[in-house]
């Protein structure tokens, strides 16, 4: 096996299942890749303090903690910041 295979393998990953996403297991005991998922795709709350722009008023600024919000890869307002373009 060739390195570029084991990155090219390692890059795709899976979204997590909606099972999972809404199961009663706490998000402690869930990975860091399946949670991240789960709160992208807009199954589970987010955490913490960051705010981010809903919508054009000034208004819109929400935080996001407490809310299930989707990310932009689910057709949701949240940005991407984990992408290189």
């Amino acid at each position: 096996m060739r390195i570029s295979e084991i990155i090219t393998e390692q890059e795709v990953s899976e979204k997590a299942s909606r099972k999972l996403c809404l199961s009663t297991t706490p998000n402690s005991e869930l990975g860091a890749s399946n949670l991240a998922s789960c709160k992208s795709q807009g199954l589970r709350a987010r955490e913490g303090n960051k705010s981010h722009k809903m919508g054009k008023g000034p208004e819109s600024r929400m935080v996001m903690g407490g809310h299930k919000v989707k990310g932009k890869k689910y057709g949701g307002k949240i940005p991407d910041w984990g992408t290189r373009k």
